[in-house]
């Protein structure tokens, strides 16, 4: 009997171990490439719904002729840049796309920014188009003093997405954050005076920054 309680809680917990992973590949529809003219991707974003594509600003650049594309559900789009931020400010930019040739489902859809704050320690989703790979968010303290500012920052800086891609509360599915950058540190190697650069963590915008970013008529979904 003892043996088959065991079974059986051990089946329980593989499934749910599978539904939460199904879960979080279900975010990476919301996951779009974004190029400029004449490039080849240059970062990546995040689809908010109602034809809104939320990245960090130094993807999209200052150039005037350099105009985004969006590549969504197996489509290049053009964008319109209908808001831009600065790199050291708030490094997020909002493009919009004429989303009447999007499939209904992804039409419908709408992503809910994180109430809640990241805590260290939280378990945490960065998504790019082709996968979504889990992290954990870290405390500033870990970091040397010269880059604690970054206040919300993720540990995992070799596999996870880099410019543009979505960090997402693995549990509730809300969108913590969007990616801006590495936080790196340069040592000297020992015996020696040669220099390296390490990196240290990465840097995303927090949700309580982009909801102060975003228009009020945005239209997001009101959950977390």
């Amino acid at each position: 009997m003892l043996r088959l309680r065991l079974i059986v809680a051990v089946s329980l917990l593989s499934v749910s171990v599978a539904y939460a992973e199904d879960s979080v590949q279900s975010l990476l529809i919301y996951a779009v490439s974004i190029n400029r003219s004449g490039a080849s991707r240059w970062g990546t974003g995040i689809f908010l719904g109602n034809g809104l594509i939320l990245t960090a600003s130094h993807v999209v650049g200052r150039n005037p002729f350099n105009q985004p594309k969006v590549t969504i559900a197996g489509q290049d789009l053009p964008a319109i840049v209908l808001k831009q931020g600065t790199f050291e400010r708030s490094d997020l930019a909002l493009l919009k796309i004429a989303e009447e040739t999007l499939p209904t489902g992804l039409r419908l859809r709408r992503i809910s920014l994180c109430k809640a704050p990241p805590w260290p320690g939280e378990d945490v989703v960065t998504v790019i188009p082709e996968e979504a790979i889990h992290s954990r968010v870290m405390s500033p303290k870990e970091l040397p003093l010269e880059a604690r500012r970054f206040s919300t920052v993720i540990s995992d800086v070799a596999r996870t997405g880099n410019s543009g891609s979505g960090v997402f509360d693995s549990a509730k599915k809300c969108l913590l954050g969007i990616m801006s950058r590495k936080i790196t540190q340069t040592r000297t190697v020992a015996g020696s005076d040669q220099k390296q650069s390490y990196d240290l963590a990465k840097y995303f915008v927090p949700a309580s920054a982009i909801a102060e970013f975003l228009p009020a008529d945005a239209d997001l979904d009101p959950r977390q």
